[in-house]
């Protein structure tokens, strides 16, 4: 036996509760008792085994550290006494964690190094642990993340932890996006970008503050999000950003982060598609100004077509609807502003029950964001659809559940938890100080 060897196993002796754990492991790989003929069997004796020897190195850590902290305290203040001992305990991905501390008194104040060294507080959760928990709630409901931490982890914590963990994470992530300084644009940057925005309506509770029953105090009231996403023509990762309950100019900025985020430079145009909410294009133009054009939705105007279509050739509504598409596809918006004109409802029938005069109207409003044929000669897209697929995947997938209402406060943390994690800024916000 080397001198290495009996080193390790000299230190190895002072742990007994990891020598037994090691023990454990060695039988299992071994299998002199036949036990691990399975590898189902193996591998969950093995997770088990790992948990609690993880919860086994944690604790021996801690008596040791918590013994180092108080002797240098100890040493480096000649003047403290000892004020008796006090047990401290913090919650960890393999359970809760426990030992006992010193407590000292110097100057007429009460000091307890080891907490003071390792940097957690009584019944604290470690920062790894806080990452699971916000890594499960940011996708599921709080009430389905306690079950998770059971199955995958073996802990079991409150509901109401759960939920203040994750929502703490996403005001953090909401209070350094809006420090951050937007980088300018002073490069080239690339050549061309596709560019969507639209909103979503999100299920509110605002709780009065009155005296009294506050379930009798709350308001259900739906209020919107809005959510912006960018990416350059050939790269289908695209950078997203959302505001909730801002401004219309709050949504333009989120829109332009976007494109700054995925390379909007001096030689970049970019490509605007989204339905034909007047706003949008005004914050287009005042964004990005003539780095940009704009394009509604070509699959919304066919909805004002199709609706049309049965008043202008009720015989043959579908053929019809298609020849105006074609049409419009060519850019002889003209020809088909001129279609509808023959057919448009007299002016005493109210606007609900005239499709025509819609549909004319729409198209008349929006002349110079029709240009279908250029977008599809460039192979840039003609309709919203990407934006329409992320308001699902990024914001409703989590925030418009069944039967399930927000405040205000936690949709805007929620919010900024779904874009973190979609514009894959996850890992890089868990490995700065910010999340600590």
């Amino acid at each position: 036996m080397t001198k290495n060897d009996q080193l390790f196993l000299s230190r190895l002796n002072e742990h007994p509760e990891l020598r037994e754990r090691m023990e454990g492991l060695l039988d299992m790989v071994e299998n002199e008792t036949g036990n691990f003929t399975k590898a189902n069997d193996a591998e969950q004796y093995a997770i088990n085994e790992l948990r609690k020897m993880g919860n086994d190195i944690l604790h021996s850590w801690a008596k040791k550290a918590a013994t180092k902290s108080s002797a240098n305290f100890d040493e480096q203040n000649k003047t403290s006494c000892g004020d008796g001992k006090k047990k401290v305990q913090w919650h960890t991905t393999y359970g809760l964690i426990e030992v006992e501390e010193r407590i000292f008194r110097c100057a007429g104040k009460r000091y307890r190094p080891f907490m003071k060294s390792a940097e957690i507080t009584s019944r604290c959760y470690s920062i790894p642990l806080q990452r699971v928990i916000t890594d499960f709630g940011a996708d599921h409901p709080f009430g389905q993340v306690y079950n998770k931490l059971q199955e995958h982890y073996g802990i079991t914590l409150p509901t109401s932890s759960i939920r203040k963990t994750t929502l703490s994470h996403g005001q953090k992530m909401h209070e350094l996006k809006k420090n951050a300084t937007l980088p300018s644009i002073n490069k080239r940057g690339c050549e061309q970008q596709i560019g969507e925005i639209d909103g979503c309506m999100l299920p509110i509770v605002t709780i009065g503050n009155g005296e009294g029953d506050k379930r009798k105090q709350k308001t259900l009231n739906w209020q919107e999000a809005r959510l912006a996403l960018v990416h350059e023509k050939d790269n289908e990762k695209p950078k997203f950003d959302a505001t909730f309950k801002g401004s219309v100019d709050e949504a333009g900025q989120a829109l332009l982060n976007c494109a700054v985020a995925a390379g909007f430079g001096e030689k970049t145009h970019l490509h605007a598609v989204s339905d034909g909410a007047f706003w949008i294009m005004d914050q287009v133009t005042t964004k990005f100004a003539t780095q940009a054009s704009y394009l509604v939705d070509f699959f919304h105007v066919c909805e004002y077509i199709a609706a049309a279509s049965k008043t202008c050739n009720p015989d043959n509504h579908r053929a019809w609807a298609k020849q105006q598409e074609t049409l419009l596809k060519n850019n002889e918006f003209e020809k088909v502003i001129q279609h509808l004109a023959i057919h448009l409802e007299p002016a005493e029938i109210e606007s609900g029950k005239a499709p025509v005069r819609a549909c004319h109207r729409y198209l008349s409003n929006r002349k110079d964001q029709l240009d279908y044929k250029t977008a599809i000669e460039k192979g840039l897209p003609i309709g919203s659809g990407e934006i329409e697929s992320a308001h699902r995947y990024v914001i409703q997938k989590r925030l418009k559940l069944p039967g399930a209402w927000w405040i205000t406060d936690n949709v805007v943390s929620m919010l900024r938890l779904r874009v973190v994690r979609a514009n894959d800024d996850w890992q890089e916000y868990w490995s700065s100080s910010v999340a600590a």
